[in-house]
């Protein structure tokens, strides 16, 4: 079988604290991956030491193919003078080289992208005009426009309303239907069976990696969410949605 991330030991350290600790995994290509786990887990730490944003202190981890990055909004400046079409634009030059320009071919593709995500209208407008939903639609937009294997996605339904989040997977299913492998970090238990079809529970170390009907259980979710007696019940209020994915 053919992986599109492997992890194997991987320890990352922020100072003296342990973030990911002896994580190892395998995710084949062509699954939509929900990466689980509560707030401070190390799941945009994982995202990030795939990408070398960040140098573990042992280990490693790697993908296949090419990448594309969504990052989580918050991080973006949005003030920045630019264009819908420029941010999308900037997904096409890892493709042009240090001195290439863009053509025609790179223009009509951002344009393409753009209407996949329902911005065309709006090529034009600085980026701080669009609201939270539209922020994470162009920059799903610039993931699309680059045609990657492996799309990382950091939270990218945080702000934004369910018809949005809809749109969004419709969007991220057509490209799992292309072969793409889409990983996910997500926090709403109550839809990780409806979205993925495969998940991977992190607190720091790794609580299952697998086929969502295998690993979403209610022995995984408790070792992954611990003592949170809020997350765990949000957790085991699933078993009332789904018995399958919960006992």
């Amino acid at each position: 079988m053919e992986y599109a991330i492997e992890a194997e030991e991987l320890n990352v350290n922020f100072g003296k604290a342990s973030i990911l600790w002896d994580v190892s995994f395998q995710i084949p290509k062509g699954v939509l991956v929900g990466l689980i786990g509560p707030n401070g887990a190390g799941k945009s730490t994982l995202l990030k030491a795939a990408l070398k944003l960040v140098k573990p202190l042992s280990g490693k981890i790697s993908f296949s193919g090419s990448v594309a990055y969504v990052p989580q909004r918050e991080t973006v400046d949005w003030d920045f003078p630019i264009t819908a079409e420029e941010v999308v634009l900037m997904g096409r030059y890892g493709k042009l080289g240090l001195f290439g320009n863009l053509k025609r071919a790179d223009r009509e593709a951002a344009a393409a992208a753009l209407d996949q995500v329902g911005l065309s209208a709006y090529k034009h407008r600085q980026i701080s005009q669009f609201s939270g939903g539209q922020q994470q639609r162009l920059f799903i937009a610039r993931a699309l426009v680059q045609n990657a294997d492996l799309f990382l996605l950091d939270e990218p339904f945080a702000g934004v309303d369910l018809a949005t989040e809809k749109a969004i997977m419709a969007l991220l299913r057509k490209q799992k239907d292309l072969g793409k492998t889409i990983v996910i970090v997500h926090h709403d238990l109550p839809s990780v069976e409806e979205y993925f079809d495969w998940a991977l529970l992190l607190n720091n170390r790794l609580h299952g990696c697998g086929p969502v009907k295998e690993i979403f259980t209610r022995t995984n979710l408790a070792k992954a969410f611990g003592k949170n007696q809020a997350l765990f019940d949000e957790a085991a209020h699933l078993s009332a949605k789904s018995i399958s994915g919960i006992l």
